[in-house]
């Protein structure tokens, strides 16, 4: 009696685990992360907003990004400090100011400022460890969302949170949490490939 209740008790147990969490499957995720990995680079614009109490900042952020190289970041708006541009060379985000504005202070013990939270949340995309995935719709777009682990050596937990659209596999939406409080948030306008696929122009919300 009690076998013969074991064995289909058991093999329910296995279907809510495959139900539970609306996971994409793994090949599906690997595949889409591999065409990060693999890029040459990508050019991106999005409007980038910190939100910590007395360290509020928001501007639209344009980067180019090289993986292996140096990569840059400029501000789009607000006009008042348009044209402002800092360069990071490689995956140490060192960061050089040609204007002061752009750093908007030290966000974390690992020295997280607005210039480097596009680069920061391709980096996680192509290298970070894996925790979560799901399908989610943001602002009412079909996405795949991916939450990665992107811990420095310094103290501190960063988790990169990003909805990729499931119909091309671009970024929406990403947020850098430090420590579990999320301290970056960039809403994607636009995004290209370079070198791997064809740009995907525009990637607006819809």
């Amino acid at each position: 009696m009690r076998r013969g209740f074991c064995v289909p008790m058991m093999a329910l147990l296995l279907l809510l685990t495959a139900c539970a969490g609306g996971g994409t499957g793994e090949a599906e995720t690997v595949d889409l992360r591999q065409q990060y990995h693999d890029m040459t680079g990508c050019t991106m614009e999005a409007a980038v907003t910190c939100g910590q109490e007395g360290l509020e900042w928001e501007a639209l952020l344009r980067c180019e990004y090289t993986p292996d190289g140096e990569s840059t970041v400029e501000v789009l708006e607000p006009s008042s400090i348009a044209g402002v541009r800092a360069v990071l060379s490689g995956g140490d985000w060192r960061v050089e100011y040609e204007d002061v504005c752009l750093n908007a202070g030290t966000l974390s013990s690992q020295e997280i400022s607005p210039a480097v939270c596009l680069p920061r949340l391709m980096s996680a995309l192509r290298d970070g460890w894996l925790l979560e995935e799901n399908r989610e719709e943001w602002n009412e777009t079909p996405c795949l969302r991916l939450t990665v682990d992107q811990s420095g050596l310094q103290d501190g937990k960063i988790v990169s949170t990003v909805w990729l659209r499931q119909e091309d596999g671009t970024p929406l939406r990403g947020e850098i949490a430090v420590d579990g409080e999320v301290i970056l948030t960039a809403d994607f306008t636009s995004f290209s490939f370079c070198g791997t696929m064809e740009p995907t122009g525009e990637t607006g919300a819809a």
